[in-house]
């Protein structure tokens, strides 16, 4: 997605434009909640006070990223950004979820009347209004983010959690205000007071179904994921692009953070290529891949046979079970099927070898027994 190569600029923005609104939002709904008792108008301040701390919890874990490596963490904390936006999620189910529903069940369970329900509407709308425009900014920032890909295809590949997480939030938030107008019009003047408590709830489902889904990808993202298929291919053309006999057998990649990358290459050197040739063509790997790609941080490169490889991978990925990136030279290609014959051949020179050895030393023991054989026991008589 585009969002790697743009920082986290736009995810910021988006954060930002989001804490101003909720902040709005939320003190307006308390004090309509307080004012008319609506049930669902409480459970819609609960939800925006979540979303207000929740931002807060998304910058500081974006500042937090940012710090320099150090000893005791040399991929430096890019991570942290991950952990901070497992934690929002959960505060979106616990809290946020939790609370609606509780809430709700309550007033089913012992109706009210909404007290001055005009008071709510206008407080429901003016929300509907802050909430809108903070969830235009973030559309519009995960529009640029996530290029030709479709929305929910953009979300499952996304490497950064503030982007997708604001889009959700601001999309869970419209949905919830107009589920607590429905429910106080129904309330109000249709002599349904259950309807507002039913609301609630619906509220609550909404937010569980919605911090699920963060959940997911905020685990995914904790957890390590690789980063896209293009960048992949990227480094290996770059790669084999400047080192001439030698060959890169595949590489492996893992998210750091949106905008830091680590990557391992697999990598088959010319025989004939000295320890200090060696090191300037890794050097210069290294830097060709970073200037295309400043989000690669770190690159690791293992001198493997292109079988060495491929048997790593089965090793640790099993048939089909989602191997990383190969470079297409190295598996199937002709360079890989004079290597894997070459091999097969030394193997057979090497059998053939222990045979004529196996042979000669046997020749050695007759002749030093005289140069007969040693006679076969004859069976016992019954």
């Amino acid at each position: 997605m585009a969002e790697e190569a743009g920082g986290d600029t736009g995810a910021r923005t988006a954060v930002w434009a989001a804490l101003a609104g909720n902040v709005l939002v939320a003190v307006t709904k308390a004090g309509a909640a307080a004012f008319t008792g609506s049930s669902a108008m409480l459970s819609e301040a609960v939800h925006s006070f979540v979303d207000t701390g929740n931002e807060l919890l998304l910058l500081y874990g974006m500042r937090r990223a940012r710090r320099a490596p150090d000893r005791d963490h040399p991929a430096g904390y890019g991570r942290e950004l991950y952990f901070w936006s497992f934690v929002v999620a959960l505060l979106v189910f616990a809290l946020g979820a939790g609370v609606s529903i509780v809430q709700g069940v309550q007033r089913v369970r012992d109706p009210a009347p909404i007290e001055n329900p005009l008071v709510s509407e206008i407080v429901l709308a003016a929300a509907f209004v802050f909430e809108g425009w903070s969830w235009l900014v973030s559309v519009r920032q995960f529009g640029k983010a996530k290029g030709e890909l479709g929305w929910y295809e953009a979300f499952l590949k996304s490497k950064d959690p503030p982007l997708f997480m604001v889009v959700f939030e601001d999309s869970a938030a419209l949905a919830g205000i107009a589920i607590a107008a429905i429910g106080t019009v129904l309330a109000a003047h249709f002599d349904l007071p259950r309807a507002d408590g039913i609301a609630s709830i619906l509220i609550g489902l909404v937010l569980a179904g919605t911090s699920t889904l963060l959940l997911r990808e905020s685990k995914s993202l904790l957890i390590g994921e690789r980063a896209d298929g293009a960048l992949d291919k990227s480094m290996l053309e770059i790669a084999n692009a400047v080192c001439g006999p030698s060959r890169a057998n595949g590489v492996l990649t893992l998210h750091l953070a949106p905008d830091q990358v680590m990557a391992a290459m697999s990598f088959e050197f010319e025989d004939t290529l000295t320890a200090p040739q060696i090191e300037r063509l890794i050097a210069d790997i290294e830097r060709r891949i970073h200037d295309a790609h400043p989000e690669v941080t770190t690159l690791f490169v293992k001198p493997q046979s292109p079988q060495q490889y491929r048997d790593r991978l089965s090793e640790t990925y099993g048939a089909g079970r989602g191997a990383p990136r190969r470079d297409p030279g190295s598996n199937g290609g002709p360079r890989a099927a004079r290597s894997l014959q070459s091999e097969h051949a030394v193997v057979r020179r090497r059998h053939r070898g222990f045979r004529a050895r196996g042979v000669a030393v046997r020749a050695a023991r007759r002749r030093a027994r005289g140069g007969h054989r040693r006679p076969r026991l004859a069976p016992a008589p019954a």
